[in-house]
């Protein structure tokens, strides 16, 4: 049977310096398996299919453990050559990010470097040719045939030419719901004409505040303003992720505007939070086909991933506790 959710994302090995608790150090991660774990807080059945690709130095054990957790890793494609998938991210006293300088901040925290991070550099965002497609990510010419009339998709933050390859082979299907989760690399405003025919074949566009403001530089400080154009080419819905603060729901097809705060929940790891509201709000979306309560599906999941380190640590919380926050959460929901 093909799975009723697909997410398209990166795979990494991650090296996590994180708030607090010990360092994360080559464990699996990546945008895909955030959102994974976000949707599969809600979706106990995890009829979710990966779409991915990998090289062949990728530990093989890891892929395991996916298809041991119900996942559907037929979508994961693996390359006949190695292929550098390490992510280096460190978080300072004021969590902030950290992406580049991994040896200082190993020895800020009189932590041994490990040898596996040796050679790793940032990737430079700036520098990448947005005409060309990275190798690490998902490809549309891999997707497994049974995953195209999928009803639900979500495509994780990659190159532009990648995800608006994936996009083009998901919009055909009917009775569809295309989520994209925009990366930062592209959204400037030079950009902007390229992105707006992308956005014609998606429903629910989900860039964080950052991402906004950088995307509509010079134009506008309006975030609602910047949401009602983003709305104009495409996406009936768009959700600003705004970290601490929470979201602001778009809904184009009434002009209705919403705000919702962040559970408030301790801080131990926020890596991926804003991957796990997308899988959260998908997951609530399938259940409710509410773009408000879905968010609040997202909003939950969030929250409780940045409790803990992983993908999945939302996976082993206390039965009923998602549930619990997701009755408070909705009385949060603020119409502005």
């Amino acid at each position: 049977m093909p799975p009723i959710f697909v997410i398209a994302g990166k795979l990494n090995r991650e090296y996590i310096l994180p708030p607090l608790g010990n360092p994360i150090l080559d464990s699996p991660g990546g945008s895909l398996l955030y959102a994974a774990g976000g949707l599969a807080v809600w979706n106990t059945d995890k009829e979710i299919g990966l779409i991915s690709r990998v090289g062949e130095d990728y530990p093989h054990q890891w892929l395991r453990d996916l298809e041991g957790r119900g996942l559907d890793t037929r979508g994961i494609q693996i390359q006949p050559q190695s292929l550098d998938v390490r992510s280096f991210i460190a978080f300072t006293e004021s969590n902030e990010r950290s992406r580049s300088n991994a040896v200082s901040h190993f020895a800020r925290r009189q932590l041994t470097f490990p040898k596996s991070l040796l050679g790793y550099q940032a990737p430079d965002d700036a520098r990448e040719d947005l005409r060309e497609p990275d190798p690490t990510s998902p490809s549309a010419l891999d997707v497994p045939k049974e995953y195209r009339d999928i009803r639900f998709v979500h495509i994780c933050p990659f190159d532009f030419i990648s995800q608006s390859q994936m996009v083009n082979l998901f919009r055909g299907g009917s009775n569809q719901t295309v989520s994209l989760d925009p990366a930062p690399g592209y959204m400037f405003p030079a950009f902007w004409r390229d992105l707006r025919l992308v956005l014609q074949g998606v429903n629910v566009f989900q860039p964080s505040e950052g991402e906004m403001r950088s995307l509509f530089w010079g134009e506008t400080d309006d975030l609602w303003e910047m949401a009602r154009k983003a709305s104009e080419y495409g996406p009936q819905i768009v959700i600003i992720k705004r970290g601490p603060r929470g979201q602001m729901i778009y809904d184009g097809t009434g002009n209705r505007r919403y705000e919702i705060p962040a559970y408030s929940s301790r801080l131990a790891d926020p890596s991926g939070a804003g991957d796990a509201f997308c899988g959260g709000f998908l997951a609530g979306f399938h259940k409710t086909n509410d773009p408000v309560l879905a968010a609040c599906y997202g909003n939950v999941s969030a929250s409780l991933k940045i409790e803990g380190s992983g993908p999945f640590y939302a996976l082993d919380v206390l039965p009923g506790l998602a549930e619990a926050r997701l009755h408070s959460i909705k009385e949060m929901v603020r119409e502005v």
